[in-house]
């Protein structure tokens, strides 16, 4: 498996690297032990070995400033020495391991071993064969040879089961295939910056190799591991290797390594690659996994025997390595381990998921099964009981050893009825529904722009009551444009001509502009022409080079003449700072930085203005109050960000303490104010109005300024003048949901969330607060389901919280993707209201099956159930059962999981957390038609053979050749499930059942189909479908009374439901068990379902570690019988304590060096002291 091709990988990266190890100045070991190094280590180390980081560059052949040559034939050698920056997948689940996953199923188990006995039995001739004394059973049996008959009905049970296995396989089979794609299509999409003989370019992830320069900036997810060689400000985010969680400064005299999997927090540099592939620390921790994998499997299996199903233990490594299949890639969170995420559903049933809908299905399918099963087993007692004292008591037979064969055969009989009647009660079809109707809509939903990485995303989707957007990017175009302007006391609103801005602040303005802005950040020409200019990197400071460019100046030559490496110090953009400073080194030696951020944070710091000949001018408090009022909030209420343009000059001694920020950004000369417009996307009023009329609120929450935010909601219809709403600005927000002692209370959060529309000038805090606040709410009878939506780094907490986090494809960083469940690949809002649509589609579909299925349910389990006791044999036979079964369960589910969507869903209001999965109308429709069905069958039963004059086919014996009686019973069953499956298409009470019908041929073909399929089995079915041929009239009666299901559905449309007080609803999550409930979500979320945390680069090697400790101590604590509930209520304490932090990786308990140093000792001392490592 995994380690197989990983150690591979290694013994030929070895061989290689004696070969060639003389063309670089260092080998790939040397490199890969320079990478383990940390901090000051790693500098001592790069002086020792190389010189300097200049030094380690010559030896690898590359320049810091030109990059690799780029030329073929280096890169290639580069891969054959250092690797591909790619980790080997793991090799799908071939299809005959499906298979074998599928039989793992326990009511076929229970079929397969009732079939065997029978067929078994059914060979065996016993002596006494024609001993008369032997009860009832030898019979009708003579005529037709037991023998050759017996053996069918066993080996068409074992043929049904293989169809069952078959099509769950292939179900499977094609979901695994379509995440491959899906993943390698994200794979293709992820792209990285490198200079390649001194041209910046952006190449996808797995062409990096060892010696290229790398660009690293601001929201980026390191894709290799390399050393730091220049750049300003970086932060970096390696929680997702140490667990802590503190952002690590780096620079190149004291921490230089930046490792792969990292997130990059805060600005920007470049990086020499030194490691790739399997030879970076993320790939390192991956082989670790593959090959551990396999270890932990054999000492699980043992531990699992003991609790039953508590979890498939080779899921467990799968997903482990699942994960590690993935390339080095930020987006790899949950495809890989999500294949597997559904057959974990089907094993184990009682795991809590965080999906609504897998909640309550899970309740569900539990309470059916249990109703199954006792009906099965008093099926099973009863008969043998009627036998026993018919033949025994009444009929006063000896039990004779020649007999006991017969006997045995008789209770085989009962055994193989009580299997079907729990067969057909328990609906394996669900999980089947769910994935078929999941995987279509998500297959559908990459047209409408929204790629879904976690699949229970898209049905919680259909539930959500309320949206919290950003501003930027997704209700507006993020096409920044100047279009209005302060300069020298002079308000333009339009762009002014540069003869009319002094020169002196002219020059200003361009240089502060050109500098104090990302190099990557550009303004390329239109693709085609007459479009509009490209604009590539930070689009407000697009919307600023792109003012330059329209004064008529150019920002190019400026940049050439101070290239990066030159800039003195950069103070980065952060959502603290909320403004960006470059200081740079003047001819004379003294020092000029450059300032802009918001306007209303940069104008406090200003102690004067460029006047109209461009001379500085003392700028007064009350000149600042001036300003605001007439030139910021008349920009503002148009929509405009405004921006703050100002500079301040330096002596050169003494130099400035630029690590005291606060003493360095004060005091600037205020050059000009602009206000930049991000015009709102044309459709996005439209989508904003369908939300709302489906019953959803949308939120904006947004960095920018609060007259801003104001106005741009207004224009797209999130507030509407005259309402009662609130617009708040994060610090009002914040003053008004903490106590005196500054905690954050819920019952104050109640208090505003309601009527809150706009939160601005809002920190990542405030959102994640408010989105915690509107999740946790109790106040309104119907719990929220939230969704948000988010582009920035910043976002990463409150997507993360989010019931569903929708990240922007375009401008989203890869953090924000990373954090997300979906990802809209169009950037746009209206991609969210499909989103939408489709999820509440999914839900209906469900539903529509569920309300067909239980029909079914019902009506065999009582016809099977009743038939057994008073005719003392079923009336529909097992195999009959398990065609019924097939065609409820997986053709049902194929052909009601495959509506399409319509408009007509946004009409209704959300379902919400706990409204019941199977409503009124739907328990009406289905007791209405089990009550017609059961009615007419059992007509059929007891007087059928009148009415067709025909033989009866009641107490037959043994082996009796199949009856026209049981066959006219078994046939108008079907034809009445196939009507009843038209009806099942409607849940909330229409009238006309086809509506829309031909718009779904997946449904039009399966039920002719099975129609088709009915009319072979019924006449050339004979003795393994218990069928015997009906005559043409015989036909159209069945078919007449399936008709009847239509004409009665409509019957039962008219009933109102609001007089069936009676009726219960079922399957909804309540209020209680939910809070408990919601913190074993937590957890396990965290531990088990750590795939969906295999958030690419977090796979920590000790997160799996944490797993198997968990599960160990899970094991021990079935063993000594003390509460599963408290073992992970412990550790659930533990985990959402750390939760609340704004902590985006997950906590971790273990440190890395013993999780690495010993893996097999550490799980193993865990084996002994649950409680050891610091694991809760």
């Amino acid at each position: 498996m995994g380690d197989m091709t990983n150690s591979d990988f290694y013994t030929k990266n070895q061989r290689n690297e004696t070969n060639h190890a003389g063309d670089f100045g260092c080998t790939l070991e040397e490199l890969r032990s320079l990478m383990e190094l940390r901090g000051t280590e790693a500098v001592v180390k790069i002086k020792e070995t190389y010189g300097d980081t200049e030094g380690l560059c010559r030896r690898l052949k590359t320049s810091p400033i030109e990059g690799l040559p780029g030329t073929a034939a280096d890169l290639d050698k580069r891969k054959l020495i250092f690797g591909k920056n790619f980790i080997p997948p793991k090799k799908p689940k071939t299809f005959l391991q499906l298979v074998w996953e599928a039989l793992q199923d326990v009511t076929l188990i229970i079929l397969e071993i009732a079939a065997i006995i029978s067929l078994g039995l059914s060979f065996y001739q016993p002596p006494g064969e024609g001993n008369e004394g032997c009860a009832t059973a030898a019979a009708g049996a003579e005529d037709e040879g037991e023998a050759e008959a017996g053996w069918i009905e066993g080996a068409a049970i074992l043929l049904s089961v293989i169809c069952v296995v078959l099509v769950t396989a292939f179900n499977d089979w094609s979901k695994e295939k379509q995440f491959r794609g899906l993943q390698s299509r994200i794979e293709q999409e992820q792209k990285f910056t490198v200079v390649r003989g001194g041209q910046v370019i952006q190449i996808p992830v797995a062409e990096i190799v060892v010696g290229d320069i790398a660009q690293v900036k601001y929201g980026d997810l390191l894709p290799a591991d390399g050393i730091f060689i220049q750049g300003n400000d970086l932060k970096i985010d390696e929680s997702s290797l140490t667990g802590e969680s503190d952002q690590v400064r780096k620079s190149v005299d004291k921490d230089p390594m930046l490792l792969s999997g990292t997130h990059v927090m805060e600005g920007s540099g470049r990086m020499l690659v030194t490691a790739v592939g399997v030879n970076s620390q993320t790939g390192i921790i991956f082989t670790l996994l593959g090959a551990g994998g396999e270890e932990e499997e054999k000492k699980d299996k043992k531990g699992k025997m003991q609790d039953g199903n508590m979890e498939n233990s080779q899921n467990k490594a799968k997903q482990q390595d699942g994960a590690a299949a993935m390339e080095m890639q930020p987006l790899k969170s949950a495809e890989g381990g999500d294949g597997d995420d559904k057959d974990k559903k089907k094993a184990n049933m009682h795991k809590k998921e965080k999906s609504v809908l897998q909640g309550k299905l899970t309740k569900l399918a539990v309470q059916i099964g249990k109703a199954g099963l006792v009906m099965s087993a008093i099926t099973v007692i009863i008969l043998v009981l009627y036998f026993a004292i018919e033949t025994f008591v009444i009929n006063k037979k000896q039990w004779l050893p020649e007999c006991t064969p017969v006997y045995v055969q008789y209770f085989v009989k009962f055994f193989i009825i009580g299997v079907t009647v729990l067969v057909v009660a328990v609906p394996e079809g669900l999980p089947l529904a769910v994935t078929i109707s999941l995987a279509y809509s998500v297959k559908k939903m990459m047209k409408d722009n929204n790629l879904v990485r976690h699949l229970d995303a898209c049905e919680t989707m259909g539930n959500a009551t309320a949206i919290c957007s950003d501003k930027t990017g997704t209700l507006t175009t993020n096409r920044m444009t100047v279009v209005q302007a302060y300069i020298g006391d002079v308000y333009h609103k339009e762009i002014p001509d540069p003869e009319a801005i002094p020169a002196k602040t002219l020059e200003l303005l361009v240089n502060a502009i050109a500098v104090n802005s990302a190099y990557t950040t550009k303004i390329l020409p239109p693709e085609r022409e007459g479009g509009l200019p490209r604009q590539v990197g930070n689009k407000t400071e697009c919307g600023l080079l792109g003012f330059v460019l329209n004064l008529k100046q150019d920002y190019q030559p400026i940049r050439n003449l101070i290239p990066e490496e030159k800039l003195y110090k950069v103070y980065t953009f952060n959502s603290v700072r909320k403004s960006m400073s470059t200081v740079i080194k003047m001819p004379d030696g003294s020092f000029r930085m450059y300032s802009k951020g918001a306007s209303e944070i940069v104008l406090k710091k200003c102690s004067r203005i460029l006047n109209a000949a461009g001379e500085p001018r003392i700028f007064r408090p009350r000149d600042r109050d001036e300003m605001i009022k007439k030139v910021i909030e008349p920009m503002a209420c148009d929509g405009l960000r405004t921006i703050c343009i100002g500079y301040r000059d330096f002596s050169s001694s003494p130099e400035p303490d630029w690590d005291n920020e606060n003493d360095v950004l004060t005091d600037l000369t205020c050059i000009c104010v602009v206000g930049i417009e991000d015009p709102v996307r044309p459709e996005v009023p439209e989508a904003i109005r369908k939300c709302q009329k489906a019953g959803i609120t949308v939120r904006m929450v947004t960095g920018d300024n609060i007259n801003t935010a104001r106005a741009i909601a207004i224009k797209c219809g999130i507030i509407h003048p005259g309402e009662d709403f609130l617009c708040l600005e994060g610090k009002e927000f914040n003053r008004r949901i903490r106590n005196e002692k500054g905690e954050i209370e819920q019952e104050r959060i109640d208090k505003i969330w309601p009527k809150l529309r706009v939160l601005a000038r809002s920190s990542p805090t405030d959102k994640h607060t408010l989105v915690k606040g509107i999740i946790d709410s109790t106040q309104v009878e119907q719990r929220q389901v939230v969704a948000v939506t988010g582009d920035g780094t910043n976002d990463g907490p409150a997507l993360k919280k989010a019931d569903v986090g929708f990240a922007m494809g375009i401008a989203g960083t890869d953090v924000a993707k990373e954090a997300s469940d979906i990802i809209l690949t169009d950037d746009n809002f209206s991609s969210i209201v499909k989103a939408v649509m489709w999820g509440r589609n999914v839900y209906d579909s469900i539903s529509k099956f569920l309300q067909f299925q239980l029909t079914v349910n019902v009506v065999a389990v009582i016809v099977a159930f009743t038939g057994a006791c008073i005719t003392q044999d079923s009336p529909l036979k097992a195999v009959q059962m398990l065609w019924v079964n097939l065609i409820m369960d997986t053709f049902a589910s194929l052909a009601l999981a495959t509506e399409p969507p319509t408009e007509s869903l946004l009409l209704r209001k959300p379902y919400g957390r706990n409204k019941p999965l199977i409503s009124r109308t739907m328990m009406k429709n289905i007791l209405g038609h089990a009550v017609y069905q059961l009615t007419l069958i059992f007509t059929l039963l007891f007087v059928g053979e009148q009415m067709f004059q025909i033989d009866s086919g009641r107490n037959a014996p043994l082996h009796s050749p199949p009856s026209e009686h049981y066959t006219i019973i078994f046939n108008t069953f079907v034809m009445m499930q196939l009507f009843n499956e038209i009806n099942a298409r409607k849940i909330h009470g229409e009238r006309n059942v086809f509506d829309g019908i031909f718009r779904n041929p997946i449904f039009c073909t399966i039920v002719l189909g099975t129609f088709a399929i009915q009319i072979v089995i019924v006449q050339f079915g004979g003795k393994p479908f218990s069928c015997s041929p009906l005559e043409l009239d015989q036909w159209m009666w069945c078919i007449f009374i399936g008709l009847g299901e239509l004409v009665w559905g409509q019957v039962i449309a008219t009933i109102p439901t609001s007089r069936l007080k009676f009726l219960k609803e079922a399957g909804r999550l309540t209020e209680k068990e939910e809070v408990p409930e919601e913190e074993l979500n937590e957890d396990v979320e965290e531990i088990d379902h750590a795939e969906r945390e295999l958030r690419r680069g977090q796979i920590l090697w000790f997160r799996g570690l944490n797993r198997i400790q968990t599960q160990i101590e899970v094991v021990n604590t079935f063993k000594s019988g003390t509460s599963f509930q408290g073992a992970l209520r412990r550790q659930s304490s533990v985990t959402s304590q750390t939760q609340d932090v704004t902590n985006i990786s997950s906590p971790s308990h273990v440190s890395l060096s013993n999780a690495l140093s010993s893996p097999t000792s550490t799980s193993a001392a865990a084996a002994g002291h649950p409680r050891r490592e610091g694991i809760p």
